[in-house]
């Protein structure tokens, strides 16, 4: 994709305020800011800009040969969530320097991520449960069932889809950071559902019932074509073994199964 600049003429307020909905909205984003300038330069301490993940920018910090290379190292930084110091001489691009308007530049890259997603599919009483209980931790919840009724039930979720895991996953999109919790009425449904789940880059996805129930759902899965390389990545029956009983207690269990792959993960 050709990189675009969505909006040069944008204020430095303007860009912090587009940057909180970006990443409300689930997007991974890069703040580039000048910090320290010497002589000759194209913008000066204080000047933003934003990276998108597909390489789009919103305003600018000088344009040129010295944005595109802040650009390609804010794609960088998005890969694993770092941030970076960038120090720029303009002064002799037969050396390498990306400009030539005789001055320095220092400009800092701040990768902001958005909240880890939790997917919930089924909205019985455990499924509300967990809604309840990772909103509190700061989780962006997403609750989907296919019963409009149990789905009305839902608090503490940002986000309640009435409908298939289908229509669920052209709303929500799963990444390499985000979490489903399937706590679905029956193995049928958790067949139906897995596949289309198992398409996402999900970091986790984890199955409620007993190990009988699995191994019914792992079988008619595998037999349909479901490789096992992608069923190794369910984790079923979900959540630590607490000895777990009520709705409560289980998504205890549940996120904290979670926050476990995740801290494991970071370290």
């Amino acid at each position: 994709m050709s990189k675009k600049n969505l909006s040069k003429g944008i204020d430095e307020t303007q860009i912090l305020n587009k940057l909180n909905e970006l990443v409300d909205e689930g997007n991974t984003v890069v703040l580039a800011t000048v910090v320290e300038t010497s002589r000759s330069v194209p913008r000066h301490s204080g000047a933003k800009m934003l990276i998108l993940s597909d390489s789009n920018q919103i305003g600018t910090i000088g344009g040129g040969e010295m944005e595109a290379r802040v650009i390609k190292e804010a794609c960088a930084c998005m890969d694993d969530g770092t941030s970076l110091l960038l120090n720029y001489e303009l002064v002799d691009p037969v050396a390498g320097d990306p400009g030539v308007c005789g001055g320095t530049v220092t400009i800092h890259l701040e990768t902001y991520m958005p909240n880890s997603k939790i997917l919930i599919i089924g909205c019985g009483h455990v499924g509300r449960a967990v809604a309840e209980l990772a909103s509190w931790l700061g989780y962006y919840v997403v609750a989907t069932d296919d019963r409009e009724e149990l789905a009305d039930d839902v608090t503490g979720a940002d986000l309640v889809i009435a409908g298939s895991i289908e229509d669920a996953l052209k709303q929500v999109n799963l990444t390499n950071q985000d979490h489903v919790v399937a706590v679905t009425r029956n193995a049928e449904l958790d067949i139906q559902n897995l596949p289309h789940l198992l398409s996402t880059d999900a970091k986790s996805i984890g199955v409620m019932g007993s190990s009988r129930r699995w191994e019914t759902t792992r079988s008619s899965l595998s037999s349909a074509g479901i490789s096992e390389q992608d069923l190794s990545r369910v984790t079923s029956p979900i959540g630590l073994d607490l000895n777990a009983e009520t709705p409560q207690e289980i998504a205890i269990s549940i996120v904290s199964q979670i926050i476990e792959k995740d801290n494991t993960s970071n370290n």
